[in-house]
């Protein structure tokens, strides 16, 4: 049961649904991240954090950046039955369309200026 508790209380903060919705788009950074949802980039790793240890992201280091994505379950059925159903779910929510539409025009390289 305790997983089980894990994933739902990482879901249950609206930023961290945000940053899922938006995962399910492209591989991020944390500073594109930060930039699209308009949080600090401290509060951003703490939610990836919090999403990383439910089992419901991956992160990956490549040169500078590290890139976190969703991942694929395989650790926790339910992580992977959540972001199953997330999906189809919250597409019609303002907000999110908002952020997601944003996801295909956010470039690192710009946003971060390394």
């Amino acid at each position: 049961m305790k997983s089980f508790i894990k994933v739902m209380k990482a879901l249950s903060d609206p930023n961290r649904v945000k940053i899922v919705k938006m995962l399910q788009r492209k591989m991020l950074c944390v500073c594109e991240l930060h930039y699209a949802i308009g949080m600090s980039q401290p509060n951003v790793s703490k939610h990836l954090k919090i999403l990383e240890d439910a089992g419901l992201v991956e992160s990956q280091k490549e040169g500078l950046w590290v890139n976190y994505y969703l991942a694929d379950g395989k650790d926790s059925p339910y992580a992977a039955i959540l972001l199953g159903n997330l999906k189809h779910w919250l597409d019609d929510d303002p907000e999110i369309s908002d952020l997601t539409e944003k996801v295909p025009t956010l470039d690192r390289e710009e946003i971060c200026r390394i």
